[in-house]
This record gives structure tokens, C-alpha cells and sequence, in this order.
């Protein structure tokens, strides 16, 4: 019986043993921290890692999260300046610093900056109208986070950052804004278009005058090109003209002609002065016929009276050779033509005649070959 009762007993003490051994050993994960309690007040706290604490005299409460958490709360109803209504969604990025203060020092930490977080954003978007606060968010964020910041400091928390996920104005309030947004933008459409066209009619108009300039400045080189090309052209013309004559001179000189051959060829170029279109009304000296009887003579002068048999030479010899001219010549035509008489005269048959043939009173008191002009 005794040994029963022994046993018993041993078997006690030795869960006894194993019991206090386990509730004196804890081990805290890391990042994470405990808070124990000896006799119900604040005894230390457990850091991560392998810790002993005294088994029934000290307690350890739950363990608190070091790392930087963050909550997302619902939006909250919030009255702007301009009266307006409206829901803010917020997120809270915080991390607790001081374990033994996030417990002892407020009840629930995660409540109290919710509630903390509405008072504050109402306070700091009840100044601002609707336009600011759509516009202002970095402002609210850093607002936040510094009245945050410093109200949770005794709570043994440090607020990271503050970010509002969204801001939704009432629906009547959504649909003028939408509205406003597409007029504004019609409107800058427009000014846009009319910039474009303004734009390009500019471009247009200034294309046009540079081309109109480079045409006419071509239209300029062009035309001063083809006048000094005319010019050259003429110059070369002239010079050519005035080689021409001065060959046929040189040739007429050269060949010496005598008056017979003058006359001549006076008597063939007349035809060819009547030719010209522009002359309308030709006036035939009446010496002409004296002229046309002297070439005549001339002409049957060389030819023989009566054939003979026996055709003889004709020879030069002597005064009364067939060559001589007739004596019917006229002199103030042959006069003329020489250059060595005076003017020729029509007979009295109009009101201008017997006056002197323009170009061929005087010819020259000299032959063509005394002419230096010519020669």
C-alpha cells in the first residue's frame, strides 16, 4: 500500500516538474514581442528568442506584432467647405515601436487610430472645397501622417505614411463635374483646331509668297538671261553683217568695176526695191527711160549690125569699137551712178518732181572706192 502511494506521489512531482519546466520556458518568433506579468503588473518584455520566466507567478499576454502593418479602412462620410459630401477611403501604413505603451497606454491601438484617422481627415478636408481636395491629396497625405504621427507617439506607435485610396463626390455631383470636364475639353479641342488651322493657313500663305518671290526671281534671271543672250546673239549678228560687207567691198574694191558694171547692176537691183511690202506707192524717175536707153545702146552696141559669113572677133581697136558706149547715154544717170554727178531729176509731172531723188543727190563727190567708210 505504501509503495502504491509512493509511486503515485512520484508520478506527480514528475508531471509537476515537467509542467513548471514548460511554462517557464518561452519562445518568442521574430519580430514579435511579450509582455509578462508577475502577480498582474507589468514585470519586462520578451524579445525573439529563447526566454525563461517563473512558472505560476509570471504571466505572458499575447504577443504584439513589430512590423510595420497596414489597415485599410472604409470610407468615412466627410463635409468639405463648399458643403459637399463626401466618402474617403484611407490606408495607414504604422509599426509598433513600444510594446509595453501599445498595451498598456491604449486599449486597442488598431481602433484608436481608425477613430483617430476619421477626426483628423475631417478637420483637414473641411477646410479645403471639393477642387482642392481632388487636386491636394499629397497635402492631405502629409497632413495626416503629422497629426497621426504625433498622437500615436504615446502609444508606442510611429505612422509611416497616410495614402486616401479614392475620393467619391455625391453621384448629381459626379455627373455636373463629367460635364464640365467634356466642355472644357470641347473647348480646348476647338481652340486647338483653330490653332491648327490658323496654323497652317499661315504656313500655306507663306509657301505661296516664297514661291511667288522665287518665281518671280527666276522669271527676273531668266529674262535678264535671254536679253543678254539676244544681245550676244545680235552682237555676233552684227559682227557676222559687218564682216559680210566688209568682204564684199574688199571684193568689189579688189575687182575694181568700172561704170558700165555699175549701171548694171543699178538697173537690176531696181525690182528688187519694188518688192517690199511695205512700199506702198513706188515713183519711177523719168531719167529712167534715158537710163533703160543708154543700157540699151550698150547692150546693142556689142551686138553686130548684120551677121556676116564669116564671123570675124570682135576686137577693141580704135574709137569705133563695138564696145564703146552709145552716144545716147544719159549723163546725170550715169552721173549718178558714178557718184560724180549732181541729183536727178523727174520731168514736171507732179508736184514732186524735179526735185532730188532722196539718197542719191549727192552719192559722193568721190567714187565708192574713195569712200573711207568704206574701204
Amino acid at each position: 500500500m505504501s509503495t502504491l502511494v509512493a509511486t503515485i506521489l512520484l508520478v506527480a512531482l514528475v508531471i509537476l516538474v515537467v509542467l513548471a519546466i514548460v511554462r517557464s520556458v518561452r519562445i518568442i518568433p521574430q519580430a514579435m514581442a511579450g509582455i509578462v506579468e508577475r502577480f498582474g503588473r507589468y514585470h519586462r518584455t520578451l524579445n525573439a528568442g529563447l526566454n525563461v520566466v517563473t512558472p505560476f507567478v509570471d504571466r505572458l499576454r499575447p504577443l504584439i506584432d513589430l512590423r510595420e502593418q497596414v489597415v485599410s479602412f472604409p470610407p468615412q462620410p466627410v463635409i468639405t467647405r463648399d458643403n459637399l459630401v463626401v466618402g474617403i477611403d484611407t490606408v495607414i501604413y504604422f509599426q509598433v515601436t513600444d510594446p509595453r505603451a501599445a498595451t498598456y497606454e491604449v486599449a486597442n491601438y488598431i481602433t484608436a487610430v481608425e477613430q483617430l484617422t476619421v477626426t483628423t481627415l475631417r478637420n483637414v478636408v473641411g477646410g479645403m472645397d471639393l477642387e482642392t481636395a481632388l487636386t491636394s491629396r499629397d497635402q492631405i497625405n502629409t497632413e495626416l501622417r503629422k497629426e497621426l504621427d504625433e498622437a500615436t507617439g504615446k502609444w508606442g506607435i510611429r505612422v509611416g505614411r497616410v495614402e486616401l485610396k479614392a475620393i467619391e463626390p455625391p453621384s448629381s455631383i459626379q455627373d455636373s463635374m463629367e460635364k464640365q470636364m467634356r466642355a472644357d475639353r470641347d473647348k480646348r479641342a476647338a481652340i486647338l483646331s483653330a490653332e491648327g488651322n490658323k496654323q497652317s493657313a499661315i504656313l500655306n500663305a507663306e509657301g505661296e509668297r516664297q514661291a511667288a518671290v522665287l518665281k518671280a526671281r527666276g522669271e527676273s534671271e531668266a529674262a535678264v538671261l535671254r536679253a543678254e543672250a539676244e544681245a550676244k546673239a545680235q552682237a555676233a549678228r552684227a559682227r557676222g553683217q559687218a564682216e559680210a560687207i566688209l568682204t564684199v567691198f574688199r571684193a568689189i574694191h579688189e575687182g575694181n568695176p568700172d561704170q558700165r558694171l555699175l549701171a548694171y547692176q543699178y538697173m537690176q537691183m531696181l525690182p528688187q526695191i519694188a518688192l517690199g511690202d511695205s512700199n506702198k506707192v513706188w515713183i519711177v524717175p523719168s531719167e529712167i527711160g534715158k537710163a533703160l536707153e543708154g543700157i540699151g545702146g550698150l547692150i546693142g552696141g556689142v551686138r553686130p549690125q548684120a551677121v556676116p559669113a564669116t564671123p570675124e572677133p570682135l576686137t577693141n581697136s580704135g574709137p569705133g569699137s563695138q564696145l564703146d558706149p552709145p552716144s545716147g547715154r544719159h549723163a546725170g544717170l550715169e552721173g549718178w551712178l558714178t557718184g560724180s554727178g549732181g541729183p536727178v531729176h523727174d520731168g514736171a509731172i507732179g508736184d514732186g518732181e524735179g526735185r532730188a531723188v532722196p539718197g542719191a543727190g549727192h552719192a559722193g563727190s568721190a567714187p565708192f572706192n574713195d569712200d573711207p567708210s568704206l574701204v
